[in-house]
């Protein structure tokens, strides 16, 4: 046969599946975000394993690393239009992305979870309620983040993962 393509059908109806995961994403971050900003003030910390983990409430005004943190304002709007474009982009894409590509459908879903709780931050808060602080004592520290922030990342690892190593698999499926 001549260079055949096969045929892949589309998740459709199965999106809803990756939809829900989305959900329960979103569903947590919020939560915990409630949480830790009724339970602590800003800047307060809890050990939670030491020297390694601790529960520090922080607001973030930027991006990922505080990116563009301390600009004047706009950024807030800027990123929240980001967040819901992408998000309103994964949501349509789920419905066609092919059936069998389950693994990119994940990173998708989880993706949509996390960048769905960070719009929510923006609009309601103005900055992004981060909580989860790992460190090594007072000598290494990595940016304090959050549920969706993980949704995000695990997400996109995913994709990345599914992009390098089974996207060309479906299409000589």
């Amino acid at each position: 046969m001549p260079n055949s393509q096969p045929i892949l059908v589309s998740n459709g109806s199965k999106a809803m599946g990756y939809y829900l995961i989305a959900i329960v994403v979103l569903v947590i971050d919020q939560l915990t975000k409630y949480y830790f900003k009724t339970a602590l003030n800003l800047g307060e910390s809890i050990a939670v394993i030491p020297p390694v983990l601790n529960w520090t409430l922080a607001y973030n005004y930027g991006a990922a690393f505080s990116f563009l943190a301390d600009q004047a304002g706009w950024q807030k709007w800027f990123f929240a239009i980001l967040g819901l474009v992408v998000s309103g982009y994964i949501i349509v894409y789920l419905r066609k992305a092919p059936r069998i590509a389950s693994t990119l459908s994940l990173g998708l879903a989880l993706v949509l979870g996390g960048a769905i709780g960070n719009v929510i931050d923006r609009i309601l808060h103005s900055h992004v309620i981060d909580f989860i602080h790992v460190h090594y004592a007072d000598v290494w520290h990595y940016p304090i983040f959050n549920i969706a922030d993980m949704g995000i990342c695990i997400g996109m690892a995913i994709v990345v993962y599914d992009m390098l190593f089974l996207e060309n698999k479906r299409k000589v499926s």
